[in-house]
């Protein structure tokens, strides 16, 4: 599965973006779909993720802002971000698995396939 992540930019803090992740095969209904952010000096961390049954799950930093959602007629997963902070700004990264355990769907090493990236900045 290639993934394609497109959606980032400049925005100010509390504006919104909307970012999209498109898979080349088909990945919805068999797998997980998640979004991982890292700022520059930071670690990778977990945002949201698609479970296969549909489930979404959220870092307590983005609840209540952000929202995922996924179209599988286009296998293409989206995440809207509302009241953007500075510090959400990173490199948002999507990812895919086929073989991840729920226990599991917040690390980054169990994923298998990584889109390139996208870029979001944030002016304060």
């Amino acid at each position: 599965v290639q993934l394609q992540a497109s959606g980032g930019g400049l925005v100010q803090a509390g504006g919104s973006l909307k970012l999209s992740c498109s898979a080349s095969g088909r990945i919805f209904g068999n797998g997980v779909m998640a979004w991982f952010r890292q700022a520059p000096g930071k670690e990778r961390e977990f945002v949201t993720a698609i479970w296969r049954s549909g489930a979404i799950f959220y870092a307590d930093s983005v609840k209540g802002r952000f929202t995922t959602s996924r179209d599988t007629s286009k296998n293409t997963m989206y995440l809207q971000m509302n009241s953007l902070k500075p510090e959400d700004a990173a490199v948002y990264y999507c990812a895919a698995s086929t073989s991840i355990i729920l226990s599991r769907v917040r690390e980054g090493v169990g994923y298998n396939n990584w889109g390139q990236g996208t870029l979001v900045t944030v002016s304060s």
